[in-house]
């Protein structure tokens, strides 16, 4: 039977492969829901080449664009935050795709993950945010949380057949962004259109901030942790500018298992939706030739103190991941909007940190607030720089 497949942010870069595999799969993929924010015009022109169940804008104020488009569409249209919140919960969704981006992916993930909807997850701020909540609802609604990013993915998958053996370790690569080998002074230079550009993979635009800060690789540490059930110290990051292993699993006796493939989201994406079975792709193939030297060099965490106040929140545990999330959000939102200068948004987080309430055991309500808290806050400290 196909797989019904609900896809939570659609119109984005993750959800737009999604739909290129579903493309390529339709006997064993089809699409019961696309949801979207504010890009009502691709999510309606989604709906009428997939023609799901429904569609939802979280935005209300966008529904009724969406319905005048749709109007002739057999499609049922509902909007706002709490429809997204409940159609994750229908008996025809097999599995739901979370590929929104940031703190808005949280609730929709918990509320699937509560009706036992098996998860892929794309949107890593999940875990980051309230990591212990989700893999413990995921136990108890013997839900599957299906890794999507290509690093977590590659772990995923070195790991199929070893589970009665112990990670000794686990390596994330990373591709080190355009500013890979930049001095303090340069990063001080940095522009929005320098930070928009990445060298290997295609992204939206606040991933590939966050890539550019390694903040990206920051939430994929502690993502790491809950997806695998890690101890901090069992986690490291090594620099690879060629994107062509994607991470690396060490073993007790030493040995270690890669993932590797030319930089390409539908892999994991596709991998993600009929585990365990791999389908037949057309996606390029690797050829060594291409490639006769793979590097790795140790990330620089004095100058991309982002990827050090991750591991500093990880260790820290209870809200400061949340803490952490947040503040993010807030200081690439104002970055992108030329408020502040990439070089300054570390030190703001990291104020962020130091100043939100800390809660060493926190649920869920916890979590909203210092969201809310740890927003408002951030944003005081952006007034008080441009002042």
């Amino acid at each position: 039977m196909k797989k019904r497949i609900a896809i939570l942010g659609s119109t984005g870069s993750i959800g737009t492969q999604a739909l290129e595999v579903i493309a390529q799969n339709p006997d064993h993929f089809e699409v019961e829901i696309l949801t979207a924010n504010n890009s009502i015009e691709l999510l309606a022109e989604q709906a009428k080449k997939f023609q799901p169940n429904m569609v939802v804008v979280a935005n209300e104020c966008r529904a009724k664009d969406l319905k005048e488009i749709l109007k002739n569409e057999p499609i049922k249209i509902f909007a706002g935050k709490d429809a997204l919140n409940q159609v994750v919960q229908l008996d025809t969704v097999d599995i739901v795709l979370t590929a929104m981006v940031g703190y808005s992916g949280l609730l929709p993930t918990l509320n699937a993950i509560k009706a036992g909807k098996h998860i892929a997850l794309a949107n890593k701020e999940t875990l980051v945010v309230a990591g212990e909540i989700i893999t413990r609802e995921a136990v108890k609604n013997k839900v599957n949380i299906f890794p999507v990013d290509s690093e977590h993915s590659a772990i995923f998958q070195c790991l199929a057949g070893e589970h009665m053996n112990e990670i000794e370790k686990i390596y994330l690569t990373a591709s080190g962004g355009p500013f890979r080998g930049y001095s303090q002074k340069q990063l001080e230079r940095v522009t929005r259109e320098d930070a928009l550009k990445h060298p290997n993979w295609d992204m939206g635009a606040k991933i590939t901030i966050d890539s550019a800060s390694m903040m990206n690789k920051g939430f994929e540490v502690i993502e790491a942790k809950w997806l695998f059930d890690l101890k901090p110290e069992q986690i490291d990051v090594v620099v690879h500018p060629q994107s062509i292993i994607h991470s690396i699993v060490q073993f007790g006796d030493g040995s270690m298992k890669a993932q590797m493939g030319l930089p390409d989201m539908k892999l994991p994406i596709q991998y993600a939706l009929n585990f365990p079975q791999r389908l037949k792709s057309t996606f390029d193939r690797f050829n060594f030739m291409d490639y006769p030297k793979l590097t790795f060099e140790q990330p620089n965490t004095k100058i991309f103190r982002n990827l050090a106040l991750a591991f500093e929140a990880l260790n820290q545990g209870g809200n400061m991941p949340c803490i952490l999330n947040a503040a993010n959000e807030v200081v690439v939102q104002a970055f992108l909007k030329e408020k502040i200068r990439f070089a300054e948004m570390p030190y703001i987080i990291e104020e962020s940190m130091q100043k939100v309430s800390f809660i060493k055991n926190p649920v869920l309500e916890d979590y909203i607030q210092t969201d809310k808290e740890t927003r408002l806050l951030t944003n005081s400290f952006i007034k008080q720089r441009i002042k």
